[in-house]
């Protein structure tokens, strides 16, 4: 049977699923065992990741290889398409190959690494910031004491409005096509303002672009992939649950309504 869909992030497996029952409810994403079809897509993003020749990016599984080690968190989503066809979508967390946009793999929730982004030009500010003190304080005269200081709380004002900004375009859905920003769900929940890099973890990624482009969610699982500095904990291909810190309140919101698994604890 010709596959119909022509969306360039929906991957269709690459064996036969029928006799593989459908989970009836979404998966609880902080405590679960991976359903199958969560499985079979996981090992074929992972024989992707092992043979594609796209991008390069050292995960640290290739010996003496040039560049800093940086394991990756991956994630994958099990969802029926509007032709009733059944696939699924890939994520990463953070940025891939120092990018956010690579084939197969969903897009960012808001991409802030375009050129000419306020993001590049706020960066750039910094980096004048940074400069300014450095060169007061090579000079080491007791005058430039009073100049340093003020330098470094307008770098933290500066730094401090571009993470508002930053976080102010992330815009995150849910089934019902409700929209919040990233701000409003960490003040809702936490009353606190989201820490650094909430909104780039794959889950939320998978929902956003799922409810963006009329996708069922069915089912969903996420990976490590490679080494890690924190090796105590993050194992290749082991799965793991979404994180408290970054996620859960944001899963909170963006799983509104959907019947889930039970928390099995």
């Amino acid at each position: 049977m010709p596959h119909s869909t022509t969306d360039p992030f929906f991957t269709h497996f690459d064996q036969s699923i029928e006799g593989i029952e459908l989970p009836q409810r979404f998966t609880y994403p902080f405590d679960y065992e991976p359903h199958p079809l969560c499985l079979l897509a996981a090992e074929q993003l992972q024989h992707h990741l092992y043979t594609q020749t796209e991008w390069d990016h050292n995960f640290g599984l290739i010996p003496d290889k040039e560049g800093k080690i940086i394991g990756k968190m991956f994630g994958v989503m099990v969802v029926r398409n509007a032709q009733n066809e059944i696939g699924y979508l890939s994520a990463f967390s953070g940025k891939l190959a120092d990018g956010n946009n690579h084939a197969k793999f969903v897009p960012a929730v808001f991409d802030a690494l375009t050129e000419g982004s306020f993001l590049n030009k706020g960066m750039l500010e910094l980096n004048k910031f940074g400069a300014a003190i450095k060169a007061l304080e090579e000079e080491d005269k007791p005058e430039n004491e009073a100049p340093i200081s003020a330098l470094k709380k307008q770098r933290k004002d500066f730094s401090t409005a571009l993470q508002e900004q930053l976080f102010d375009h992330y815009h995150f859905l849910n089934q019902a096509g409700e929209s919040k920003d990233l701000r409003t769900i960490f003040h809702k929940n936490t009353n606190s303002q989201p820490p650094s890099g909430a909104g780039e973890c794959a889950a939320p990624k998978l929902l956003q672009y799922a409810f963006k482009n009329n996708l069922q969610p069915l089912a969903m699982a996420e990976f490590w992939w490679g080494l890690s500095r924190r090796s105590y904990f993050w194992e290749h291909k082991e799965f793991y649950p979404a994180c408290q810190e970054k996620c859960a309140p944001i899963l909170e919101h963006m799983l509104k309504g959907m019947e889930l698994d039970e928390n099995p604890r």
